[in-house]
């Protein structure tokens, strides 16, 4: 048998956050978890509970354990035979802890700098904050290589990314100026347009309730920009051949600072990918979108804990 130190398995090279943080998350999370079992178990009961409270058998995996476990399959991609080895349990005792447990860590939102406990959960929360504090918007998109779907079945082209030229799916993501993550989408199907998926998010009814917000965008959302000008910037179109050399310069310096000020949006995605199940996903498709926003809202605690 082997006899692992609990402590060492939450040390920051394994959980991938500090032990100040997690303790912060204990304290977020065991009350929505125990709620959760409570609900589960009155739902297969079909009623209240007839024996005392505390009776019954203990739990193999206490809390704490199973959000340690949660985040190094999330950190290092780790099978669940192996954390289960690891803490001593059966497999499936591991696959059931990261499923309730990385479902609490997807439904908590990204942080908002400097207002410890409000999270932004809603690209319209991501809106009304941008406009309340004047924060000026990042907005771009990043692909996640995923299994290619069986033969045969309804939809498998849609995965195909005409960029990769792989199966992925697609994450939109919104950073502030000095890359801080504050929103994730639910993720679409690789060969969909960016600016396509951030339309389907609902940015056009945003930009149309909160006018004074502005976006720093890429060359791939240039319909966005046409379509609400003056807020959607995208970078300067480049002049037509035969132009001044002094217009020529003035839109590299142009082009240049847009760059240098929409690049901390990349930071925060390479944020993201330091995590190793988001560099390749190799598991169910649908468990995607709850992974990429547990992550996502993982990194955006930094604004709080740094």
């Amino acid at each position: 048998m082997i006899t692992i130190n609990r402590a060492v398995l939450t040390h920051r090279l394994f959980a991938g956050i500090s032990r100040q943080h997690l303790t912060c998350l204990v304290e977020e999370l065991a009350a929505p978890w125990q709620a959760g079992l409570e609900g589960r178990r009155h739902a297969a009961r079909g009623g209240a509970r007839k024996r005392a409270a505390g009776a019954g058998a203990r739990h193999q995996l206490v809390f704490v354990d199973r959000l340690a476990a949660t985040l190094i399959h999330l950190r290092h991609d780790l099978p669940h035979s192996v954390l289960g080895l690891l803490f001593g349990v059966d497999r499936s005792t591991i696959t059931r802890a990261i499923t309730e447990v990385r479902t609490l860590l997807a439904a908590r939102g990204c942080a908002v700098p400097d207002r410890p406990g409000l999270r932004l959960r809603t690209l319209t929360d991501v809106f009304a904050y941008a406009q309340a504090e004047g924060v000026e918007l990042r907005l771009d998109a990043t692909e996640i290589q995923v299994r290619r779907p069986p033969a045969g079945r309804g939809g498998r082209r849609a995965f195909v990314s005409g960029k990769k030229k792989q199966n992925t799916m697609k994450a939109t993501v919104i950073a502030d100026r000095r890359g801080r993550t504050l929103w994730t989408d639910a993720l679409r199907p690789g060969r969909m347009h960016d600016a396509t998926a951030a339309r389907n998010e609902g940015i056009a009814v945003c930009f149309q309730h909160f006018p004074d917000v502005e976006v720093l965008l890429d060359d791939g959302y240039l319909g966005l920009s046409r379509d609400h000008r003056g807020q959607a910037i995208t970078p300067p179109r480049k002049p037509r051949p035969g132009a001044l050399p002094g217009r020529v310069e003035q839109w590299e310096r142009d082009r240049h600072g847009h760059s240098s000020d929409r690049i901390t949006v990349e930071h925060a995605l390479a944020d993201h990918k330091r995590w190793k199940q988001l560099t390749r996903w190799t598991h169910r498709r649908d468990r995607l979108p709850d992974t990429y926003r547990a992550i996502a809202n993982l990194v955006s605690d930094r604004n709080t804990t740094a």
